[in-house]
């Protein structure tokens, strides 16, 4: 239905762009709304930078704006007609020892900041109709509530190994479900099975049908890197235009400029999510990201193929012998993906982190991009514009959140009492903020570093202050992509100024964070050693208190009353010594009815960030293991096992001496082979590895082909494979360097070790 000029629609931003054209820098948004998709164009647009008044400039139009640096020198403002125009000024400048403020924000995302749009826009002008979708161009716009409904299809590709032919492509979600396959076998036709000619049929049938279902977004399983990446290069080699994009705009796969950077997708008008790293931003963590893994996890199923240790020829036999068993097994993979996007939020998640952050939907990381998003159009109204990345800025590291020595041993009852959002609350508390260093006041509140903040006219205080009021509410109405995606957003702000990529970064800051944290814990555990009771360990937002012999309702009463007791001594503390409200808020978090503390490996100290212990009692106890070997993926899954069921014995006071005997015993008569494997990532080229090469670079080296994680076992001839025939395993490996170390992280307390208990003469001889 076509709209009047005078109307408007309220649109969530999917794709942004920027192109520098003969008239300007033109800018296009792509957004979805209740009445399909939108392309929102702005012409004639001018990219800037902001310089100090006395730095000369050779290119641009300069003129000055009511502005000033964090230094307080008075500002220009140079506008290019070009993007490309405005890099090599600044490369100029810099090259002659000048500084730029602002100069590596783009037009977009400039455009977008200075109008406070972060997720959805309310567009006002002409929408013109279009093939499959509306434009406007140079509309009115302003920042809306409007909440979308996404549309996702999942694809999935199979191919001959990773380079080799295409064999099959499925989709599932918006539009139904498909698949093409390579084939001429009429008589298996199928409405959702189709046998195409070759791979040019496979790609282009794949496009039409992205056309014809129109999904704002796509999603898979390492979609990006091998999916997207496989169909892109197919359809050079075929001649095909690659017009995933609304409109039939081109699609790229953009490569990293590092090894640590991941592939881009760019598909106008479609976001594409990758699962896994969907997952990752938003905080899921699984010993393996592998899609049955997850699926297994996150769902109760999966799928797999029984291929006798080789994927790839299975899938060969299948294209061969089998073509409906491979369309099959090739569209289950994009039904899992789209029952995982349900069921973690995903889709919601990277809305709400959008409309959060002003980061694009399928930005993975960029937390130093969201600060700006947020900070800088912030800054501008009070008159101030910040300086590029690095620029006159100290790089001294600093401080990271303070670990305590633990005390180790066997407890009874130990209390956990943590600092909700402890790094969040500082900043609230101190005033912690890159304007209010640098404009800091004559009555400032002090830092360390040397540092001190304005108390008021502050901006990240009050930031934080919404985000915290907004997950409060998040939780009450069970939101839990909005509760998750703020409380990684809050998180994030220490990161990012703590860090050398944000524009802020100073150690005045990140310093007057964690020395703060530190001085709050320490403090906190002088408070509780007051008391009588003793702190073991800390870690950053935490203390863990040893309270010994007491019933569950004491243990309770006692740390509902030092949380209390804690949070009255810091609101008075802060008060008298500051003159500032406290928002630091201690709770009882944990009580573990038993707890262990390890020592150090080889040492008599206690160890830091490895503990474990059990919540409840009996059955129905609850078993927390951090850091230690259980919790841990490359160690073998019976050492993992091994331990967990050993520790939760010990907790619990079950027999485990003679239960570990016969596990060993189980061990060497190769009863328990299957849970032997490790399983470990290949992060690098086999290649680079020349000198101390570890034994999973030993295992890949003779599989004989590319693998992104390399399953392998330990036997007589070392490291081999697991996927290939290999030698008989060596079982004194296992006992010696997997058992022992799992189980004398908590046997010593018990007066004995693994080698006394179970070892090798012991397994033998007894």
């Amino acid at each position: 239905m076509p709209f009047a000029m005078s109307d408007s629609v309220e649109a969530a931003l999917l794709t942004r762009q920027w192109l520098d054209r003969p008239g300007g820098v033109e800018l296009t948004f792509w957004a979805a709304s209740e009445g399909g998709p939108i392309k929102i164009v702005f012409t004639g647009q001018e990219a800037v930078l902001f310089l100090d008044r006395r730095v000369p400039s050779e290119a641009g139009r300069r003129r000055p704006v009511e502005l000033q640096s964090l230094a307080g020198r008075p500002v220009d403002a140079v506008y290019f007609g070009s993007q490309r125009d405005l890099v090599a000024e600044r490369a100029r400048i810099r090259q002659g020892m000048g500084r730029t403020l602002e100069g590596t924000v783009k037009p977009h995302d400039r455009f977008l900041m200075e109008r406070f749009v972060t997720g959805s826009v309310c567009v006002e002008g002409r929408l013109q109709q279009r093939d499959g979708y509306r434009e406007v161009v140079n509309p009115r716009i302003q920042a809306s509530e409007y909440a979308p409904k996404l549309k996702l299809l999942a694809f999935d590709i199979e191919t001959d190994g990773f380079e080799g032919a295409l064999l099959s492509i499925a989709v599932a979600g918006v539009g139904g479900e498909r698949v093409w396959m390579r084939g001429d076998d009429a008589s298996s036709e199928h409405p959702s099975f189709v046998q195409v000619a070759d791979e040019a049929a496979l790609i282009t049938a794949f496009i039409d049908h992205v056309a014809q279902a129109d999904p704002d977004v796509l999603s898979g399983w390492n979609v990006i890197e091998f999916d997207l990446a496989t169909l892109e290069r197919k359809a050079a080699q075929c001649g095909i235009a690659f017009s995933l994009g609304r409109g039939r705009e081109r699609a790229a796969v953009l490569l990293p400029q590092s090894a640590q950077q991941p592939h881009v997708a760019r598909v106008p008008g479609r976001v594409v999510l990758d699962g896994i790293a969907s997952l990752r931003s938003a905080t899921y963590a699984f010993e393996s990201f592998r899609l049955e893994d997850v699926a297994q996890t996150l769902l109760g199923r999966g799928k797999k193929i029984e291929h006798g240790g080789d994927p790839v020829a299975e899938i060969r036999r299948l294209f061969v012998e089998d073509k409906p068993a491979l369309a099959a097994y090739n569209l289950e993979d994009c039904r899992l993906v789209l029952e995982i996007f349900e069921a973690a939020d995903l889709v919601g998640f990277a809305v709400e982190r959008q409309a959060l952050t002003g980061l694009p939907m399928d930005r993975q990381g960029g937390s130093a991009a969201a600060f700006d998003n947020l900070y800088l159009p912030r800054l501008h109204r009070r008159g101030y514009v910040a300086p590029d990345v690095g620029d006159g800025l100290e790089m001294a590291r600093s401080p990271g959140g303070y670990v305590m020595d633990s005390v180790p041993g066997l407890y009874d009852n130990v209390l956990v009492l943590d600092f909700k959002s402890l790094y969040p609350s500082i900043i609230r508390t101190f005033a912690i903020d890159p304007l209010g260093l640098a404009v800091p006041g004559d009555d400032p509140i002090p830092g360390f570093e040397g540092g001190s903040f304005a108390r008021d006219g502050h901006i990240l205080p009050a930031l934080i202050e919404g985000l915290w009021c907004a997950r409060d509410e998040a939780k009450r109405r069970k939101d839990a992509a909005r509760s998750r995606a703020i409380k990684i957003l809050m998180n994030s702000f220490y990161g990012v100024l703590g860090s050398g990529g944000c524009r802020f970064f100073s150690p005045k800051l990140a310093s007057s964070i964690t020395l703060r944290g530190h001085e709050i814990i320490l403090e906190s555990r002088k408070f509780i050693e007051a008391r009588g009771l003793e702190v073991i360990y800390g870690d950053t937002d935490s203390l863990f208190v040893h309270v010994g012999k007491a019933s569950e309702k004491e243990c309770t009463e006692i740390g509902d009353s030092l949380a209390r007791d804690l949070n009255a001594h810091w609101t008075a503390r802060l008060a008298e010594a500051y003159r500032i409200d406290s928002h630091l808020e201690l709770e009882f978090e944990t009580h573990y009815r038993r707890f262990l503390m390890p020592t150090m490996r080889g040492s008599e100290k206690g160890s830091k960030k490895r503990y474990a212990g059990a919540i409840g009692r009996g059955p129905d106890a609850a078993l927390v293991i951090k850091g230690l070997e259980a919790a841990r993926t490359d160690w073998t899954p019976l050492a993992r096992r091994f331990q967990r069921e050993l520790l939760a014995r010990v907790f619990t006071d079950q027999p485990w001496r003679q239960w570990t005997v016969e596990l060993a015993r189980a061990l060497r008569a190769g009863r328990l082979d299957a849970e032997l494997v490790y399983r470990k990532r290949v992060r690098r080229a086999l290649d680079d590895y020349e000198k101390n090469v570890p034994p999973h670079i030993q295992a890949a080296k003779k599989l004989g082909r590319p693998a992104r994680e390399i399953r392998y076992v330990i036997t007589s001839r070392g490291a081999e494979p697991i996927d290939l025939p290999h030698a008989p395993l060596d079982y004194d490996h296992y006992l010696e360097r997997q058992l022992a170390p799992a189980a004398d992280c908590i046997l010593p307390f018990l007066g004995t070790n693994f080698d006394a208990v179970a070892g090798r003469q012991m397994v033998l001889f007894e």
